[in-house]
């Protein structure tokens, strides 16, 4: 290194510090050294130029910057810099982000996760969400956050004067270098960034010598796919698929790539195939031939511009100058800086380029407030140039200078200045609409026949009101007058935009035939909803100022009279009179004419008819308002020719014109638009109900529902009825008639927007949630989508949602649910105007169903609504109108003759509900009122009077008393009765007014004897039910005691069943009854001799289970698994030459084998089997769409409970044993020894021939019977069963090919019984259940066939091999002298070292050796009890050579002495240790030894426990089936094993932890950020899309992607599934990060998804985080998955997934 100083200072410092043109000798130097460094062959070298590039390029430029050794200059520099307020963290892709709901002016300003824990808001409402990257940190802003602006480290200190210039502590002199450096580096970045030529270079960089050396250089494009280009450059320059991956990855990361090196020509050649390839169907790729040194300049520019930010970190008076120097205009006037030069070649530059220099204008101006705000005004001036280029650019958002417009137009002050000085509001929006030139004759948009081009466009152009949105987005609190004029002028913009959308994609009915194509309606729907908060937010901009409102609203009167203008034309005028009123108006038809639902410009007029009732200036300055100038007619027309469009759409009567209208109209009342389109039309119809004559507005309504003349002349209803019988128009009519009705409902009723009645905004929402909590409990998730969202994401519903309803937690599934406070429930409204058909009716079913159990009627009355505001108060005379009574009183005529069938309940609970809205008005107007005479309002005596001579109609009040005995009305009775008792109300309410106070008592005695009458009337109906209810229930107790005495000897029989099965466990040696019962051993208790009767699923036949009789089998799914693995890390061995006799001790996979339990004939079983196979193949004729079983592995479906399964395990009965005489321990290892090597020698002569040339030269009877054959008890169909699970078995243990005569076969099922065992015991002891009696019984069904199977499956294999078997495990219990020489290996001196590798070897030994002892004719009894005593001696050994800790300093138990089993083993000990080379602790303490010993032993025995138990088929002793400390007697006893030995003591803990799911943090964002800092392993540094966490090791991968890709048995597979081969044998549980869901995978084919253990506050997970909700675990979830690993139930968990939801079959599991 001393050379680089040296060169540095004495050579090239002194040249640059005396140049008279010191940009010259840079540039001279730049030239002379960059083509040196960079891009010297084919393959770049990254390292390599780094260091050179430090040292050659940078390194003089940081001299000269600091005039000394850079190392201490800079470290000065940042010493005296004050550290900036600011954070400016840089968010990579998938970084945790927080909000402060609470607190954030916007929702754009956020946290990064460090400053977030140390900030105020972590104690607040927040948000988390995933960063796409490339925002930053607003910590420190004070504008971004309403309070609590900094974290604890960014806290500025109190004596901080900010506002002096940070450079006022650096010399001048410093200042001059500063300047000349960076002037010099950015303006040769930006030349060679935005540099165009492919062949030379700008003057002054010139190489010295020039080579033929070209790249030819690949760009990215967001046009081709992964798979286009991959295949392209595998054809262009001829590489393996493997590198044309890497490359297409790289050229998507970086944006560019070089595919080819060498002469020009040669490059030539390969970019005129990628342009020939790419060619045929979209625009080519783009390619470029580029001369290498321009290449190497290009690659140094990025350097320089990332030394450029990194060298300004050091303090800010360097960041001020590059600031200064960036925007530094030149004499070619505008636009003329290297920022804007940069800004404006944005589009043509490419990804990489572009990342790094936003990079380093983020660290630079968007940092130094000054700037920022010099910056914002470039931008906005070039706005509109740079929102073109982007629209033709074809890269996403996020890699366009257009995406920065958030860090500035979000800032309030910063947005204000824009829209003052640069009028930016204005600019946006024209840009916007230049951008949409589609227009009609009228310049309305038009977006039929969209081409994908424009559709892309116009996908482009959105952004645009995103810009518009962050302008508006903080409403000002004071105005000048400036911002007002340029407000007003952007709001006017706005509405020539507006003017552009009203009545666009107009619908006409279509008659006869249906549509022939649906027309576009998506394009006008989306560019609504993205426009909906720019309009919400209009208004609240114009709220905020009364001059602007007043302004704005003559603005928009004028526009929509413009938007009318001719508005009668071609319509004619015509008079309509009915009730004694004529009203002129113009005749028109929604289902005859044209109809649009886009109306944006009235609605906007709406909204701000409301404000001016809400901010009184209605009331205030009258004078200022055109309200004389308005046409209430005009105002009403289109928004009712909307209303009446979804009329008659609801009634039928647009069923031709196909789905795009009924789509249309779902989304108008769709919560996401209806704020902006049905709640305004509603409002209009109120505004302008409210200025007109309510009879006239009422025959307009009549008119455009086209139902005038059916209400206008009651002759003309009959004659109406006899013409037209048909009956589609009759049901049109009244749904038309219905619909009006309710709209008469909803503009007299809906008085809950502030401004018509006299509410808070947060009624509205407390009304919303309370109707949509009458329809039933819901989710926090579902109440917020059911609410309307505000610009910031805010539905306001925290604030209230307590006050009105209570919270209950969830349980282990499911989420938590809201409920409604009871006494909420009386401000229903059964015609809410936001419910839909279906949640009105299901609302009216739930309410209805509470009133009944509350024992009150059923009547769901009007609720008492809210007064009217002054401006709107004339709404209330609708219900006491002439034309609404005639209405009423129709339709409750019809109802009381009802032959026409010409009316509907429904349409008579309407005019009910009406009819209960006018008396309550009366009632509230009453109780309001200080004298009689102030009240307008007098409904009840209008419904009093009847009809005028000559019809002479009963009056409503008359026809109501007539239908309240109707039978045909029973469900109205309630509500009738309640309106009639209303009335009375309000009548004696008037008459106390008027007459003399003590009149009082007669109207509360006739209130009361009314509701005496109901309470009577009640008491009556329910006494006669509970009479109705008793003598049912005497009836059934009489037929059942009959029943019971005709099959007497029936019920015995079961009731001494039951009995027997208790005592079962006592009864069995009847000699001594309190003997307990062992399962093992010559003493063994006998099971009694039961049959056991079992019925087939397919064919419903009982059948015995007997040896010789037909097979009958359970179906089962074997598997391999790593449940108790302790070592994952070790390669599978390979399984053709793995010997599995003896199981590794850490158990790296095991064979684990599960049953659903159902039981099936074994030839039924094969049947169903084919006609699966045969069905497979049919479909995969027809369809290649995978189902959610492996047809070809042997897999199907239980035929009972569709659980997924592999193959079948035969039903065995009990084996009896033989009596003989029983030899003790050492008499029988002597015998066993003569049978060894009389096997030996048999072996060794064994011939093809038979068994007839044993030399039989040995004289004890018992190895006759060992050496000859045994007889085979088994029926052909059983021992086929046999070998079919067999095979299994062994294929799925081993990976293998199926071999009925592979000798290992028998092993792999004895390893796959002890696994099994095993895990099932592990199971018991972590869900802390007994032993026995707690399993359910599909598992105990399984463990018993596996366990008898295992017992008898020898008889399928050689014999010869088994006994080898046989020979092998002994010899390692028990060594013999004269063992043949091939096994002396095993049997080495000290044969228990073989031992001590693993706990696990005794059980498999227990169990196969117990099974090869079968195959000979000894005493199965006293065989099985010695070798249990054999093994459990040789595991205690294990366990004292394995896992004795160091001696603890533990008190011995008070009371034990030094005992005898404590002596024993620590004799036992001493022998170990004086044998053995191996160092074991020296432990003096007995107690402390068997302590260990126990604790390691108990496992082993329990499971022996579990075996003998389904073997010999003895119940076990009822203390077994409790959990409690006496556990170890009872278990010896019950294992025969001399409990002289054992002494009790409590639970201890075991050698062999269980394996559990790694740990996961209690905050998900901690999950978050490990996973934001993890990098994809293969492609260098890269962050990984999304990264997924195996939840079984723990490891990270990077799934979904090329990068990560694995070949596995020679296909492709994501590194998810190459993971669950090597850590889980095929079956993997992960945790997708980014997601925050679980994934189940099982194989390369099956997987689903799976709820995540994380919840938030409201109980409920959140897949896909698009709430962002915090969440924290919650561990009985976690455990709930847990427990399906440790019970295998994975593989079953997706079988039920995959067929429950066809849509997971069609996933390509194999690529996560």
């Amino acid at each position: 290194m001393q050379w680089h100083h040296y060169s540095v200072e004495e050579i090239i410092l002194p040249k640059w510090s005396h140049a008279s043109d010191f940009h010259r000798t840079v540039y001279q130097h730049l030239a002379c050294y960059v083509p040196k460094i960079y891009c010297l062959g084919p393959n770049l070298n990254p390292q390599n130029e780094e260091l050179l590039a430090q040292l050659l390029l940078l390194a003089p430029l940081e001299w000269y910057l600091c005039d000394e050794d850079p190392s201490a200059g800079l470290a000065k520099l940042e010493q005296s810099n004050q550290p900036s307020q600011l954070c400016g963290h840089v968010f990579k892709v998938g970084e945790p982000t927080y909000s402060c709901r609470e607190c954030a002016a916007d929702p754009t300003c956020v946290l990064c996760m460090q400053c977030f824990l140390g900030s105020v808001h972590k104690e607040h409402r927040y948000r988390m969400t995933t960063s796409g990257g490339g925002g930053f940190c607003d910590c420190g802003d004070t504008e971004a956050w309403k309070k609590g602006p900094y974290c604890q480290k960014h806290e500025p200190n109190i004596s901080d004067t900010s506002q002096e210039d940070p450079l006022a502590h650096l010399s001048s002199d410093m200042i001059a270098r500063t300047r000349s450096i960076f002037s010099i580096v950015l303006k040769y970045s930006v030349d060679m960034l935005t540099w165009e030529k492919e062949d030379e270079l700008p003057s002054g960089l010139e190489p010295l010598e020039r080579g033929d050396t070209y790249y030819c250089m690949l760009f990215n494009d967001e046009v081709h796919t992964y798979e286009q280009v991959i295949y392209t450059l595998q054809k262009a320059v001829n590489c393996t698929q493997k590198e044309a991956v890497s490359f297409a990855t790289t050229v998507d990361r970086d944006g560019r790539k070089s595919v080819r090196y060498g002469d020009f020509q040669f490059c030539e050649q390969a970019k005129s195939v990628i342009v020939r390839n790419t060619s045929r169907q979209t625009k080519p790729l783009r390619v470029q031939v580029m001369h290498s040194s321009v290449v190497a300049h290009q690659c140094f520019a990025l350097k320089a511009l990332g030394w450029l930010s990194h060298v300004i970190g050091y303090s800010d008076a360097l960041r001020r100058i590059l600031c200064q120097v960036g925007l530094e205009k030149t004499l070619e006037g505008e636009n003329s800086s290297l920022v804007d030069t940069l800004m404006l070649c944005d589009s043509k530059m490419w990804k990489g380029a572009r990342n790094v220099y936003h990079q380093l204008l983020m660290s630079s101006l968007l940092m130094d407030l000054k700037y920022k705000k010099l910056f914002a005004i470039q931008f906005a001036k070039n706005y509109e140039r740079l929102q073109s280029d982007y629209v033709k650019d074809d890269h996403d958002r996020e890699f366009s200078v257009t995406d920065l417009s958030v860090q500035m137009f979000t800032v309030p002050s910063l947005a204000r200045m824009l829209i003052m000085e640069e009028n930016l509001m204005t600019t946006i929006i024209r840009t916007f609409v230049d951008h949409l030139r589609h227009r009609d004759q009228r310049g309305r948009f038009q977006f039929e026949r969209y081409t994908a081009q424009q559709a892309f466009k116009f996908r482009r152009v959105q952004s645009l009101i995103g810009d518009l949105k962050y302008v508006l987005i903080s409403r000002p609190t004071e105005w000048s007058d400036k911002l007002r004029e340029k407000f007003l002028e952007g709001f006017s913009a706005f509405l020539e935009l507006l003017k552009c959308m009203q009545g666009m994609d107009p619908v006409v009915r279509q008659v006869g035939q249906h549509i022939e194509m649906e027309p576009e309606w998506e394009a006008a729907f989306t560019l609504q909803m993205k426009l909906t908060h720019i309009i919400s937010m209009m208004q609240e901009w114009c709220a905020s100022d009364e001059k602007v409102l007043v302004e704005a609203y003559k603005f928009s009167l004028a526009a929509l009279t413009h938007c009318h203008g001719g508005f009668t034309d071609g319509e004619q005028p015509i008079t309509l009179s009915m009730s004694g009123h004529s009203v002129d108006t113009i005749r028109y038809c929604v289902s005859q004419e044209k109809v649009s639902i886009h109306l944006p410009v009235s609605r906007l007029l709406a909204g701000l008819h409301v404000l001016l009732s809400k901010t009184e200036v209605a009331y205030r300055f009258p004078e200022q308002l055109p309200l004389s100038e308005l046409s209430p007619p005009m105002l009403i027309e289109h928004p009712l020719r909307c209303l009446v469009l979804c009329a008659q759409v609801h009634a039928g009567m647009w069923r031709r014109n196909g789905f795009s209208l009924v789509n249309q109209i779902y989304y108008y009342h769709n919560v996401k638009c209806r704020v902006e389109m049905f709640d305004k039309d509603l409002i209009m119809l109120q505004a302008g109900a409210s200025m007109m004559d309510p009879n006239h507005f009422l025959m307009i309504v009549l008119s455009r529902f086209e139902l005038y003349h059916i209400f206008s002349s009651a002759d003309y209803r009959k004659r109406y009825n006899r013409e037209n019988a048909n009956k589609d128009i009759i049901q049109q009519n009244n749904t038309l008639i219905e619909e009006m009705l309710h709209l008469i409902m909803m503009v007299v009723g809906e008085r809950f927007a502030p401004g018509i009645g006299m509410v808070q905004s947060c009624d509205e929402i407390k009304r919303e949630i309370i109707h949509q909590l009458c329809i039933r409990p819901m989710a926090h998730s579902e109440l917020v989508k059911a609410l309307p969202e505000n610009e910031n994401k805010e539905t306001g519903m925290e604030r209230v949602i307590d006050s009105v309803a209570s919270f209950k937690k969830p349980g282990v599934t499911g989420r938590g649910l809201y409920e409604l406070r009871p006494e909420c429930a009386k401000q229903f409204n059964l015609y809410f105007h936001h419910y839909s058909r279906a949640d009105q009716s299901k609302a009216e079913e739930a309410q209805r169903k509470l009133k009944r159990q509350n024992g009150e009627d059923s009547a769901l009355p009007p609720p008492v609504l809210p007064p009217l505001c002054p401006l709107f108060a004339s709404l209330v005379n609708l219900l006491q109108c002439d034309v609404l009574l005639a209405m009423l009183g129709t339709v409750l005529q019809w109802a009381v003759e009802p032959s026409g069938g010409h009316w509907s309940e429904s349409m008579l609970q309407r005019v009910l509900h009406l009819i209960g809205m006018a008396l309550l008005e009366e009632q509230q107007q009453l109780e309001n009122s200080i004298e009689e005479n102030d009240v307008g309002f007098n409904f009840t005596l209008k419904i009093s009077r009847p009809g005028e001579a000559p019809s002479n109609t009963p009056s409503i009040l008359a026809l109501l008393e007539t239908l309240q005995n109707a039978p045909h009305l029973e469900v109205h009775k309630d509500m009738i009765r309640w309106i009639l008792k209303t009335v009375a109300a309000i009548k004696t309410m008037r008459e106390r007014t008027t007459t003399a106070p003590e009149t009082d008592a007669v109207g509360q005695s006739q209130e009361e004897t009314v509701r005496d009458k109901d309470k009577a009337e009640r008491k009556r109906k329910a006494e006669m039910a509970r009479l109705r209810r008793e003598k049912i229930m005497a009836q059934m107790s009489e037929m059942q005691r009959h029943f019971i005495n005709e099959n007497k000897e029936l019920f015995q029989q079961s009731l001494e069943e039951l009995e027997a099965s208790t005592s079962a466990s006592l009864e069995h040696s009847p000699t001594s009854p309190d003997t307990a019962s062992v399962c093992v051993g010559p003493r063994r208790s006998r099971p009694s001799e039961k049959r056991l009767v079992v019925t087939c699923i397919l064919c419903q036949e009982e059948q015995e289970v007997r040896e010789d009789g037909r097979a009958m089998v359970l179906a089962a799914f074997v598997q391999r698994s790593t449940v108790m693995s302790k070592n994952r890390r070790r390669p599978s061995p390979n399984p053709e030459r793995y010997d599995p006799l003896f199981m590794h001790p850490d158990l790296s996979f095991g064979t684990h084998t599960g049953s659903c339990g159902h039981i099936m004939h074994s030839h039924c079983w094969q049947r169903y089997f084919e006609a699966v196979q045969a069905k497979e193949q049919r479909r995969q004729q027809r369809l290649r769409v995978h189902t959610s079983y492996d047809v070809e592995n042997g897999e199907f479906l239980c035929p009972l409970c569709e659980c997924l399964s592999n193959t079948v395990i035969p039903l065995l009965p009990l084996t009896r044993g033989s009596k003989s005489d029983h030899p003790g321990l050492g008499q029988w290892l002597g015998v066993i020894g003569q049978q060894v090597k009389a096997l030996h020698s048999a072996h060794k002569k064994l011939k093809p021939v038979g068994e007839s040339e044993f030399p039989v030269t040995y004289p004890n009877k018992v190895l006759l019977a060992f050496l000859c054959f045994p007889r085979d008890p088994y029926s052909s169909s059983i021992k086929e069963m046999l070998t079919t699970f067999g095979t299994a078995t062994y294929k799925i243990g081993l990976k293998v090919h199926p071999n009925e005569q592979d000798p290992r076969v028998p092993i792999m099922c004895w390893t796959s019984c002890a696994y099994t065992i095993q895990s099932i015991e592990r199971l018991l002891v972590d869900e802390e259940k007994p032993l026995f009696g707690s399993l359910p019984c599909r598992q105990d069904d399984c463990l018993q066939s596996l366990i008898r199977f295992s017992s008898a499956c020898w008889t399928t294999s050689s014999l010869p091999s088994v006994q080898n078997h046989f020979i092998r495990l002994l010899a390692v219990l028990i060594p013999h002298d004269h063992m043949s020489p091939s096994l002396s290996c095993i049997s080495e001196p000290t044969p228990f070292l073989l031992l001590s590798l693993g706990t696990q070897v005794s059980l498999v030994l227990s169990y196969s050796s117990v099974h090869c002892q079968d195959s000979s004719g000894l005493n199965v009894d006293s065989a099985q009890q010695h070798f249990l005593q054999v093994v459990t001696l040789a595991h205690v050994v294990q366990v004292l050579l394995t896992s004795i800790p160091a001696e603890t300093t533990m008190d011995q138990e008070t009371g034990a002495g030094s005992s005898e089993e404590e002596a024993a083993v620590c004799l036992l000990y001493g022998l170990l240790r004086r044998h053995l080379v191996s160092d074991l602790y020296e432990v003096t303490s007995g107690w402390h030894l068997w302590r260990c010993v126990k604790a390691g032993v108990l496992p082993y025995l329990r499971s022996a426990a579990l075996f003998f138990h389904h073997l010999n088929g003895v119940p076990a002793p009822p203390e077994l089936h409790a959990q409690g400390p006496g556990h170890w007697e009872h278990l010896c006893a019950y294992l025969g094993l001399p409990s002289n030995l054992l002494f009790s003591f409590p639970n201890l803990s075991f050698p062999r932890e269980s394996n559990r799911l790694i740990d996961l943090p209690d905050d998900y964002s901690a999950l978050i950020n490990q996973a934001s800092s993890f990098t994809c392993p293969k492609s260098g540094g890269d962050k990984s899309r999304a990264p997924t966490l195996c939840l079984v090791c723990g490891t990270m991968l990077c799934s979904q992607s090329y990068c990560c890709q694995a070949e596995l048995d020679g296909e492709d597979v994501g590194a998810c599934t190459a993971h669950t081969f090597t850590c889980g044998s095929g079956v993997g549980i992960f945790l997708r990060v980014r997601e925050s869901q679980v994934l189940f995978l099982a194989g390369k084919t099956k997987g689903c998804f799976y709820a995540p253990p994380y919840l938030d506050d409201y109980g409920e997970t959140d897949q896909g985080l698009r709430r962002g909700n915090p969440l924290h675990l919650c561990r009985e979830r976690y455990r709930k998955i847990q427990k399906l690993w440790r019970q295998h139930g994975i593989t079953e968990e997706i079988g039920h997934a995959q067929e429950a939801n066809q849509t997971l079959v069609g996933i390509d599991w194999q690529h996560l």
